[in-house]
């Protein structure tokens, strides 16, 4: 029988890089009500299978045993999704301009972030000495979350640069013009990754932007993101655990059948050749193709992929697409951070609107400073 280690050390080693330190000093400081479910979904497991069960049906009852079911649950999704080349773990970046705003400098920058693509974004750092903490921030293009945008409330970039993180605002510009979103590898017409996967690779080699920056503790680093950006931020935390912490702004954290939780779709986790299927939801004169039905066949989910998360802290800024009955995922989670013996590292908030709002965006901040400043 193998020797197991100690809870203390699995906490220290799960998260690969995470300072569960800094978790731990969270859950003193964090408000107890968002990581709390309201009493009526306090225990509902819903329909999802257990993240604890091994594929042989056998149960994982230790950290580490937790530590070989999560290998498990990461290897399978890989091979269902496609397999990530291999990160760009010493990225070249070009600096195109700089600007001074506030009390950060804004530097458009360009850098590979795939190993056949460019993207251009926007790193934002703030005054002062010393490694800071600091956040990718994700939406369709990069200039919304620094204050560039037309819409309110997506400023995710300029508002934690304004908290004294450094922040770099990445988006996918090209393909949400030409409406096809993601990022195809190696090609829109011979993709051997999921886009949505592939999404969560380029934010990983966009880690590596912010680690290699002399002002940036890589201990110390989360990942945001609204709607589109939700889900990528979701895919890139789960897969990627160098990320210390996430916030998933109402993404739609689980599979359901509402439009814009359009999982389906084939720049997510829909991918097929062209032509595509028409956009929309998925009905029998025009089915889901790809890899999503093989998925929901098979009875997989996407809390799966939140247990990767622990014991690393996350929270799911709701709205219209993850009201309250989330929690029945979320739970699944809350169950594999017990075994750990972590607490309170499962968070979420609630609105009636896929808009964020003052409020709810102040929640979001709150909980990534009581994290990452702890």
């Amino acid at each position: 029988m193998q020797h197991q280690p100690s809870r203390r050390t699995f906490l220290k080693t799960a998260a690969a890089g995470a300072v569960v330190g800094l978790a731990m000093a969270m859950e003193r400081r964090a408000t107890p009500a968002i990581f709390t479910p309201p009493r009526e979904w306090r225990g509902k497991l819903g329909r999802y299978r257990s993240p604890l069960r091994f594929n042989d049906g056998s149960r994982a009852e230790t950290p580490a045993d937790w530590a070989r079911r999560r290998t498990e649950i990461r290897s399978d999704w890989m091979k269902l999704m496609g397999a990530w080349p291999a990160l760009i773990t010493k990225p070249r970046v070009e600096v195109l301009e700089e600007t001074r705003r506030e009390n950060f400098r804004q530097i458009k920058v360009r850098f590979k972030w795939t190993p056949v693509e460019f993207t251009t974004g926007y790193l934002l750092i703030p005054d002062g000495r010393g490694k800071r903490p600091a956040a990718v921030t994700l939406f369709y293009e990069p200039e919304t979350a620094i204050g560039l945008g037309t819409r309110p409330h997506r400023d995710f970039a300029l508002q934690l640069a304004r908290r004294g993180f450094v922040a770099l605002s990445l988006g996918t510009t090209e393909t949400t013009r030409n409406k096809t979103y993601a990022t195809y590898y190696p090609s829109i017409d011979k993709a051997t990754v999921q886009p949505l996967s592939m999404l969560g690779c380029a934010a990983a080699n966009a880690w590596h932007v912010l680690a290699q920056r002399p002002e940036v503790d890589d201990q110390r680093i989360g990942i945001v993101g609204h709607s589109y950006g939700g889900k990528w931020a979701m895919f890139a935390s789960c897969l990627f655990e160098k990320f210390a912490c996430a916030a998933w702004s109402d993404p739609g954290i689980v599979f359901d059948t509402r439009p814009s939780v359009n999982y389906w779709e084939p720049w997510y986790l829909g991918w097929h050749p062209r032509p595509w299927r028409r956009r929309g939801v998925p009905t029998t004169e025009n089915p889901a193709r790809g890899l999503y039905p093989a998925l929901l066949k098979a009875g997989r989910d996407l809390h799966e992929l939140h247990a990767l998360m622990a014991p690393r802290p996350f929270l799911v800024s709701g709205g219209s697409e993850d009201p309250p009955r989330r929690w029945e995922a979320l739970n699944h989670s809350i169950a594999v951070n017990d075994l750990l013996g972590a607490k309170n590292r499962v968070a979420m908030t609630n609105r009636p609107d896929h808009s964020p709002n003052e409020q709810s965006n102040n929640l979001l901040y709150n909980f990534i400073e009581n994290v990452l400043k702890a």
